[in-house]
């Protein structure tokens, strides 16, 4: 095994994939998404490999997401260029993780945001375990739910992919599970006796899913109690299913309770440009294939590389770290609808003909 920001092997016929930036929680760059892809791509007719597993070393987690502190880094530079190369590179590698024609493991220990949820969303073993927190945190530097969230958070119960979407709200192992976003709940500390077994299992080819299905739940808990979204979700329809921005904040103005207060007060927080965007986005999403929707957030990452929101929204998070950001455009009714449709406004031509392909072209295999 190379030691390198990724790290993988073939062993005992699983492809073993663990990203290796710990000191950066796992955080992906140009490079990572590269090393993933191919060994996705090299792995695809390889005999030898009949399933894979996606694990983070350190501690803490997954992938708290995508290095955005280098796009920030990069402003003055070339960050259109290597914008273009990771976020490309970075759909394609999710794109295919939700069309793999081989069983995927995915380890959800610890932090799994952003990008490390684009990586989970499209594979068929997603374990969550008591250290798990799960959020699409982009809202908080003025950017927006990327890695397929239009299509995924589109499939949660009623108004939940809208609310985590806005708030940026980062949720536990139950809540997971509620909306989708996991299939199984394991205690951390269960979770090397089963790689243990993975290297040591009689894989199948023909039913490798299946077995490794059985293998899971051997281990897997039932949730010890209700999934605390479950019990908000009447809140969430009721006050996340409104077309605009302002009809959201509206209805959670007339409200007395206390969340309604709490959650009133964090879209407040966000850069409203990017709320806009954001349920723009997530409208949009609801009638796309997976493969449009990828195609529409790649136009949405290329044109907030040019949104001065973006940047101090990183500067306020990620770099300076103070937690107050002076946003631009600070108006959420000043904002206009030609303003925000700016920003679906965008083609390659070459990197969406690849998208269709991996859709495509692994669904008829």
């Amino acid at each position: 095994m190379s030691q390198s920001s990724v790290l993988t092997e073939v062993k005992n016929r699983v492809g073993w994939i663990s990203l290796n930036r710990p000191t950066a929680l796992n955080s992906l760059n140009v490079d990572m998404v590269k090393i993933i892809y191919g060994a996705l791509q090299e792995w695809t007719n390889d005999n030898e490999v009949s399933l894979v597993c996606i694990t983070g070393e350190g501690t803490k987690g997954l992938c708290a997401g995508g290095d955005m502190k280098a796009l920030y880094e990069l402003r003055e530079k070339n960050v259109q260029q290597v914008a273009l190369d990771f976020f490309s590179i970075e759909y394609q590698m999710d794109l295919l993780f939700h069309h793999y024609p081989k069983p995927v493991l995915v380890l959800m220990d610890g932090i799994v945001m952003g990008g490390g949820v684009g990586i989970s969303a499209g594979c068929s073993h997603r374990i969550v375990t008591e250290n798990t927190k799960w959020s699409m945190p982009e809202m908080n530097i003025g950017f927006f739910p990327d890695v397929g969230a239009s299509y995924f958070l589109n499939k949660m119960p009623g108004q939940s992919g809208r609310y985590l979407a806005l708030t940026s709200s980062i949720i536990k192992a139950e809540d997971i599970l509620y909306t989708g976003g996991a299939d199984y709940i394991l205690k951390s500390n269960t979770l090397p006796k089963l790689k243990e077994e993975m290297l040591t299992h009689d894989w199948k080819d023909s039913t490798a899913g299946s077995q490794l299905t059985e293998l899971i739940q051997q281990y897997m808990e039932t949730p010890e109690a209700e999934a605390p979204f479950h019990l908000l979700q009447e809140k969430i329809n009721q006050h996340f299913g409104f077309e605009t921005l302002e009809e959201i904040l509206a209805s959670l103005e007339k409200s007395e309770g206390q969340w309604e207060k709490e959650t009133r007060k964090i879209l407040l927080e966000k850069s409203p440009l990017s709320l806009k965007v954001t349920l723009s986005q997530l409208q949009k999403g609801k009638t796309m294939s997976l493969s449009d929707c990828f195609k529409m957030e790649m136009a949405l990452s290329m044109n907030f590389m040019n949104n001065e929101d973006f940047y101090e929204g990183v500067r306020s998070v990620l770099v300076d770290k103070d937690r107050s950001p002076k946003w631009k455009y600070n108006v959420l009714e000043h904002i206009s609808e030609d303003q925000v449709a700016s920003f679906f406004a965008w083609q390659n031509e070459e990197i969406f003909t690849a998208f269709d392909l991996i859709e495509k072209g692994l669904k008829q295999s």
